[in-house]
């Protein structure tokens, strides 16, 4: 029992240090950045443009069957995502010498740059994740990647922000590339466990199997849940940092509320949100899911008709990112059912990017609508299409059978 144990743990620790490696800088970028533009008056319409840096996390599918290719062994994985994460920790180290203010255009060129090298990684660790988990071991599995990733936007969009106002840019990029460099010390420890496992017998993979995943039985219903599951909830998320910025909130009280307590309770609702997922079962997660992202929006939409106060926000965020976090791992665990064998970073990165390209597309109209209209009108509709998905979810999820 104690052997399993540690093998169990020496799996979920592993991981949580790979999602940390990836969400910390990743986190910083789409979320620090957001507020010095607000902060210089930048509009709202640009902000919600800068998401467009994520474009690599979109079109990662593109080299995902080059990643899965000859990966017959968690071993082969392994070295995808040390090889990537250096190069990601080397990008971040460059940007340091480049001034946000002057270079900006260079720095979000190099940004991208990086992003894909975490794209990457995040393709390899996807399906490294699948290749050590048992089918009852992913909701847990996916609690630890929901967590790794809070953990890592509470560090990269909270401790990162403060950092950034007390040091600047250049010490900044250094504590970036070292949280990633440590995060992947679990990894490196991991090598002899990784490489005493026997390779599997798989059949070549081409570029033909991303086309042949939306020929599965059952795909559409599938592809539908993904693009509108977190369209409820990824407007309000874009703009609540420059919601707080009209309210009059300071940079480093926007750290706190939004990137230190909110991600906290986020980490916490992940393994909420893995335990009623293991007992009750996924669709029973997916709804509770949903029902939790229906009250975030609603409560929104109630408090930006009045006079806004400090624990109105907090409770605002807290329930918001507890939303979010148990959708996360909702996702995330019917997506690693609905793999192939021997494609599994191509699946799951496909049913992931579907859920960005959707993200994305919510988080640019949500600078349109709040610009054009208002916040309140936009919390409103957010919490439209969150009814709109809890109506829907019993109709298009459909449980898969082992792996």
């Amino acid at each position: 029992m104690s052997k399993l144990y540690q093998k169990l743990n020496n799996k979920y620790i592993t991981l949580l240090g790979l999602y940390l490696a990836q969400s910390i800088p990743m986190s910083f970028f789409s979320t620090v950045v957001p507020v010095i533009m607000r902060q210089e008056n930048y509009s709202l319409e640009s902000i919600g443009m800068l998401q467009l840096i994520k474009l690599p996390w979109i079109f990662k599918f593109l080299w995902a069957p080059l990643v899965d290719r000859n990966g017959n062994t968690p071993a082969h994985y392994r070295r995808w995502i040390l090889a990537s994460e250096l190069f990601y920790a080397v990008i971040i180290i460059g940007l340091g010498f480049f001034n946000l203010q002057t270079d900006f255009t260079t720095i979000i060129v190099l940004v991208v740059i990086a992003f894909i090298a975490s794209a990457t990684q995040d393709i390899a660790t996807d399906a490294f994740a699948i290749l050590q988990l048992s089918k009852k071991e992913r909701s847990m599995g996916n609690s630890i990647q929901s967590s790794g990733s809070f953990l890592g936007t509470l560090v990269g969009s909270g401790v990162m922000l403060i950092i950034y106002h007390t040091l600047g840019w250049q010490y900044l990029m250094m504590a970036l590339a070292g949280f990633v460099l440590l995060a992947l010390l679990p990894l490196m420890a991991s090598r002899k466990r990784v490489n005493d496992i026997k390779p599997r017998k798989i059949t070549p993979i081409t570029m033909m199997d991303l086309i042949r995943f939306f020929g599965q039985k059952g795909i559409v219903k599938r592809i539908v849940l993904l693009l509108l599951f977190y369209s409820g909830l990824i407007g309000i998320l874009a703009m609540l940092r420059p919601y707080m910025v009209d309210l009059g909130y300071s940079i480093k009280e926007i750290g706190f509320i939004s990137g230190v307590f909110g991600t906290a309770i986020g980490a916490c609702f992940s393994f909420v949100a893995g335990y009623i997922i293991k007992q009750k079962g996924r669709k029973t997660g997916l709804l509770v899911a949903v029902i939790a992202g229906l009250i975030a929006a609603s409560f929104f939409a109630i408090i930006s008709q009045t006079e806004v106060t400090t624990p109105m926000i907090y409770v605002g965020v807290a329930i918001l990112w507890s939303a979010y976090s148990m959708s996360s791992v909702a996702v995330f665990t019917i997506s690693m059912d609905k793999v192939r064998k021997g494609r599994e970073g191509t699946d799951f990165t496909l049913q992931i990017v579907i859920t960005h390209l959707s993200s994305v597309i919510m988080a640019v109209l949500s600078g349109k609508i709040a610009g054009a209209f208002s916040y309140s009108t936009l919390f409103m509709i957010e919490a439209g299409i969150c009814m709109m998905v809890l109506i829907l979810v019993p109709f298009l999820y459909e449980e898969e059978g082992d792996n």
